[in-house]
């Protein structure tokens, strides 16, 4: 880590942003089926999640990644008006991403969400697509930790912890922020090591 100013910042190269990217268009994409049940044809958060894919498999990272993210905002919104929580978390999940290809180099807690936002948002919207079973968020945050590659752990360890707020989402998201953070530790150690 350097020190740029007081933000402190964090040494990232583009196949470390591509496996972040490509790790949340994995956890994102169960969601579509979520929003698809709702909104049949809207296709914008299918689009935000494609354009995140093009980055993760090779790629610019162009203006049409955050055009998308805007779209599947503006999806979420009208899902939220519609009194469709669980397709609008579905929608959030898409724009986390496409925002995942921008996640900031600057030491500070809230990029976490660009790491593990679309895990959190996508379990969410399965917790509320079972009537707010909190029994099924969990287990996808367990799916979540295990399609978590060593590059997306070796730079969610880079940041801060996970920061606080956000409601149920954001409990999601710490819980997979501090399991993640916790079998690096167990590897750095070698608990759990086979050998």
């Amino acid at each position: 880590m350097t020190a740029a100013g007081d933000n402190p910042t964090i040494d990232l190269d583009t196949a470390e942003l591509r496996a972040i990217a490509a790790y949340a268009v994995a956890c994102a994409g169960p969601a579509l089926i979520v929003f698809d049940r709702a909104r049949p044809g809207d296709r914008r958060p299918h689009e935000a999640i494609e354009a995140a894919r093009a980055f993760a498999e090779g790629a610019r990272r162009t203006k049409v990644i955050r055009d998308s993210a805007w779209a599947a905002q503006r999806a979420f919104h009208d899902t939220r008006d519609a009194g469709q929580p669980a397709a609008g978390e579905a929608a959030r999940a898409a724009v986390a991403a496409a925002g995942a290809a921008f996640l900031h180099p600057l030491a500070k807690a809230t990029q976490v969400w660009h790491i593990l936002g679309a895990a959190a948002h996508t379990a969410r919207a399965f917790e509320l697509d079972a009537g707010d079973d909190s029994a099924v968020g969990a287990d996808h945050i367990e799916r979540a930790e295990a399609l978590a590659e060593p590059t997306v752990v070796s730079v969610l360890t880079r940041y801060p912890n996970a920061p606080s707020g956000r409601g149920r989402t954001g409990e999601l998201l710490r819980t997979l922020d501090a399991t993640l953070r916790l079998r690096a530790a167990d590897r750095s150690t070698g608990i759990g090591s086979s050998t």
